[in-house]
């Protein structure tokens, strides 16, 4: 037996349901931000941004005229990652390496044919240390290639014999096997996609509708504040969820991005975190009720956080403490931990488990307080 009201509540939420959708398809600027830009994020991402270093230029400074030596220096010249140049002397390679027009500079000594006969042969790489991380790539760049060789080498029987002190470098990748790093940015940017569409164009629409007096109208009617709050959430939420649909079909076919966790797990999860983002919408327009203002806190209280502090560009084990806070209690450094994890790792159900409760309980609270947010208002 149904409750009293519930046939008259049922019939609201349609009505009003339906209201919005035809707005929705009306107002083609709002779909098209919807729908068309996170196409145009998704591609300017993923073939735009990349982390990789690609045809690095490393000067190369050979003192041993040996053909062991001068293949070494062909073995450096890796199609895409390396470019090498050699040169006659190490003062020219420092010199090409202030004027920043090498990366590094990889010095073989004149006694390396003798010393690699003995198994202890060594080469000097010198870093370009303005950029860090660029830096370090390219230093891993040097060894692959250099491990590389030997292995060629060890192939064709010419390694030299075991020696006391030979050093070994072992190295392995895990999670991005191909060390791509189109592979790191495309989970995170469903995440950002996710915060656009649930948080800045909900709050601008909403923000719309008090400026226009739509909601005062409605106000004025036996509709619910409920009522009116769900009817916005409906068709914003499959709006989202194109969005990620899109998204995934991306990551999947032109970015050929592995997804070693289950997919069902990412749905939930993805829903989750857009009724999160839906309800940090809601409030910010339920409290400034202007478009412009309501834009403006949008993009400062969810989409650049979840761009700068969510773990999306940075690791927040690697910043100060204060910024690793606010970090943490950003909703999405949640679901941008969850969803590269599902992406890369496989199903981690401790870290599953944990992320989703943290999303379920922000999609509650901040839901409850659009609620009470709009009831104050209405009262």
């Amino acid at each position: 037996m149904s409750a009293p009201g519930s046939g008259g509540f049922w019939r609201r939420l349609v009505s009003l349901t339906r209201k919005e959708v035809r707005q929705l398809l009306r107002d083609r600027a709002n779909l098209m931000m919807g729908i068309a830009l996170p196409i145009v994020l998704i591609l300017i991402f993923g073939y735009g941004l990349s982390l990789d270093v690609k045809n690095a230029p490393v000067a190369v400074v050979l003192d041993d005229a040996s053909p062991v030596a001068r293949d070494v220096v062909a073995g450096l010249s890796t199609p895409g990652y390396l470019a090498p140049r050699v040169v006659g002397s190490a003062h020219e390679a420092y010199a090409l390496m202030r004027a920043r027009e090498v990366d590094a500079a990889v010095l073989v000594p004149a006694d390396f044919s003798r010393r690699l006969a003995a198994g202890d042969a060594q080469v000097q790489v010198l870093l370009q240390g303005a950029d860090a991380s660029r830096a370090t790539m390219i230093r891993g760049y040097v060894a692959g290639a250099l491990a590389s060789w030997s292995q060629k080498r060890a192939d064709r029987g010419e390694a030299p014999r075991p020696a006391a002190g030979q050093v070994q470098v072992v190295d392995r990748m895990w999670f991005n096997a191909a060390n791509n790093s189109t592979w790191y940015l495309v989970p995170g940017l469903i995440v950002l996609i996710m915060t656009l569409v649930g948080a800045f164009l909900t709050a601008l629409v909403m923000a719309r509708e008090w400026e226009r007096g739509t909601l005062e109208s409605l106000f004025v009617t036996p509709v619910r504040p409920v009522e009116v709050l769900l009817a916005k959430i409906i068709p914003y939420f499959c709006v989202g969820l194109i969005g990620l649909a899109l998204c995934l079909a991306a990551a999947a076919f032109l970015f050929h991005v592995p997804m070693y966790g289950s997919l069902l797990v990412l749905l939930f999860s993805a829903m989750l975190y857009l009724l999160v983002a839906l309800g940090i919408g809601l409030v910010i327009s339920s409290v400034t009720r202007n478009q412009f203002l309501a834009s403006q806190v949008a993009l400062i209280a969810s989409f650049l956080p979840a761009l700068m502090l969510s773990g999306f560009m940075f690791d927040l084990r690697n910043v100060p403490t204060a910024i690793r806070v606010i970090g943490q209690i950003l909703p999405a450094t949640y679901f941008m931990e969850l969803i590269k994890s599902l992406f890369l790792a496989g199903n981690n159900w401790p870290l599953i488990a944990r992320n989703c409760a943290i999303l379920a309980a922000y999609a509650v609270v901040l839901l409850g307080v659009a609620r009470l947010v709009t009831r104050k208002r209405l009262d």
